[in-house]
């Protein structure tokens, strides 16, 4: 498995495929295209489906110093979802130079043709199960597997992604507003955050706080503010909600939080090893399923649980996210994204409660769950996988009242 520092980076929302991705792809093109007076760049797949939702020709254009040229091919098939052509030519408009880029997920990039450092294979272990058996041979846990394979300054970068969670916390609880992109989608951090309830139930504020810290950072994606791919900007808000929460709750040390941050960084780590973390390749539960996998992880070992109740509550995380769609309205990372960061936030605590008392009992692990995700998620029908054809995305209206969703004949 590849470094920590290849699933948490730091970048401008709303999407790590969709800006992320293109943008590092872009630039790298640029430098390689010496004497390119103009370029192009064609959209395909789902690129192509919600690219301009996702913004993904506004970080095109302002990522080439040159002018370009952005097309939106919604038809020609491709092989992976999320792909696209690069194109430079000469100040006579000859071609020089063309590539075809494949966005992977997480802001990760394959550049056919092209020559790109390849991230180095840091852990020796690509499943649950062998890392476990690792561990438990040499009497260590998660946190101290990660420093043995990837250097004590990882506990350092960690840090520094920790820094910019919180940052998105605090700065999408202070904004108001509608978000752009014509769904007069209005912020709700700052509202869930701010109520004052008098008598309030402690398992109803604890619904609220998290809710309220998923919203923020979310939010903060869709306005293209900065945010942690954890382990996608879509799914951004679900790992620091969790974690913002059990921090101020028990008063966790930086460090307690950094030692959740490695633990959650490999089981992301082992489903982009071993499946997708795309939504346009697998659907949400690529992204959002993942993500709460993560954020339980993280929170068990905040809890000092042990190995097989941080498998127990990644797994129970996952397993319910199996088959959730990805249906972006407009292709905006809003309606349904937002709130869903929210439940999913509140899944990560209720699974991690679970794992407290039922570990032992458990009989799917966490392996076996990945590899279902994946395999349900090749099934899945394209028009669920971020292209906003299916789903949501489908039958919303934005006057809810001039369209109703379709039904089946007769009802």
């Amino acid at each position: 498995m590849k470094s920590l520092r290849e699933l948490y980076k730091i970048g401008r929302g709303p999407s790590s495929s969709h800006t992320i991705g293109p943008e590092r792809a872009c630039l790298k093109f640029e430098a390689l295209a010496e004497g390119a007076a103009s370029f192009k760049a064609v959209l395909f797949g789902s690129l192509a489906k919600t690219g301009r939702g996702h913004c993904t020709d506004k970080v095109i254009e302002r990522t080439f110093t040159k002018p370009v040229e952005v097309v939106f091919d919604c038809d020609t098939p491709v092989d992976h979802p999320n792909t696209m052509d690069l194109y430079a030519y000469d100040a006579e408009g000859k071609e020089i130079r063309n590539c075809r880029v494949l966005s992977i997920g997480g802001g990760a990039i394959v550049m056919e043709g092209v020559p790109f450092d390849k991230p180095a294979e840091v852990y020796p272990h690509n499943s649950f199960e062998e890392i476990k058996n690792y561990c438990d041979s040499e009497g260590i846990g998660l946190p101290e597997y990660v420093v043995r394979f990837e250097g004590e300054d990882i506990r350092a970068y960690l840090g520094e992604i920790w820094d910019a969670m919180q940052n998105s916390v605090y700065e999408g609880l202070l904004k108001e507003g509608v978000l752009p992109g014509g769904l007069m989608y209005e912020r709700k951090a700052k509202t869930l955050f701010d109520q004052n309830i008098e008598n309030e139930e402690p398992e109803d504020r604890e619904n609220r706080l998290v809710c309220a810290y998923a919203y923020a950072v979310s939010e903060q994606n869709s306005d293209g503010g900065r945010v942690v791919t954890a382990p996608t900007c879509g799914s951004c808000g679900i790992v620091p909600a969790v974690l913002k929460y059990e921090q101020l709750k028990c008063e966790y040390s930086r460090e307690q939080i950094i030692d959740a941050l490695a633990t959650g960084g490999i089981i992301g780590n082992i489903v982009k090893t071993n499946a997708s973390i795309s939504g346009a390749e697998c659907g949400c539960q690529a992204e959002c399923g993942t993500a709460c996998s993560m954020a339980a992880a993280a929170a068990a070992q905040l809890k000092g649980m042990d190995l097989d109740q941080i498998e127990y509550a990644a797994e129970v995380a996952m397993e319910h996210h199996l088959g959730l769609t990805c249906d972006p309205v407009d292709g905006l990372v809003q309606i349904p994204c937002i709130e869903r960061n929210a439940v999913a936030a509140m899944r990560a605590i209720n699974a991690v409660s679970l794992a407290t008392f039922l570990s032992g009992s458990r009989q799917i692990s966490f392996d076996a769950v990945v590899y279902t995700m994946y395999q349900t998620g090749k099934d899945m029908n394209s028009i669920y996988r971020e292209t906003a054809a299916g789903g949501l995305a489908s039958v919303y209206s934005r006057s809810r009242l001039s369209k109703k969703p379709k039904t089946p004949a007769g009802e």
